[in-house]
């Protein structure tokens, strides 16, 4: 049996911001190509709208943001997360894929 795929909202990739460092640049919202950040004018900040925008494994808003307010999960954990969901689904494939 092959792996199977995960759906995208299965996969715990997208951005945190940290609004303590968060200056409102906008930078990452005028960036970022998936649509993941929009601009929430009720606390005069970006917030993370879209996650399952993200493309998995790309983190580049992290560089893009001058204030280093977003953040990732850990490689580490990451590859763990995602080697414990691929398993689950093989244990338990959903309807139809048995």
């Amino acid at each position: 049996m092959g792996s199977p795929s995960l759906p995208r909202e299965k996969i715990p990739w997208f951005p945190t911001i940290n609004y303590d460092l968060c200056k409102g640049t906008k930078e990452c919202l005028a960036f970022c190509p998936s649509g993941v950040f929009v601009w929430d004018e009720a606390r005069a900040h970006v917030i993370v709208a879209n996650p399952f925008n993200c493309t998995v494994g790309c983190s580049n808003c992290v560089q893009i943001c001058p204030n280093q307010a977003i953040s990732f999960p850990d490689m580490e954990e990451f590859a763990a997360t995602l080697k414990r969901l691929r398993s689950e689904m093989q244990q338990n494939p959903p309807a139809g894929k048995r």
